[in-house]
């Protein structure tokens, strides 16, 4: 498993996007974090395996009803571990 920083911007605070995605993330077995960040994007940190990297930004991509993601940026962070379990709202 490799930790992954995604960048997510478009219409994603204030319309239940973290919530959306720390609840479905978690459905569907993931572990990591959620947080807005001061810009208008959102931050994920997510362990995943190499074949799940697609699924999860199909999860990313479909937010809430209310979210319109318009980008998505990525890249693996080596070297480091999440200090938690589940997938959790910061």
């Amino acid at each position: 498993m490799k930790l992954y920083r995604f960048i997510v911007s478009g219409k994603v605070q204030g319309v239940f996007y973290r919530k959306s995605v720390s609840q479905n993330a978690m459905m569907a077995g993931y572990r990591g974090s959620v947080k807005n960040l001061c810009d208008g994007t959102v931050e994920v940190y997510a362990e995943l395996l190499d074949d799940e990297i697609s699924g999860f930004l199909e999860l990313l991509r479909e937010g809430s009803r209310l979210s319109e993601v318009s980008d998505i940026i990525y890249d693996a962070i080596s070297g480091e571990k999440l200090e938690y379990d589940g997938f959790v709202i910061l």
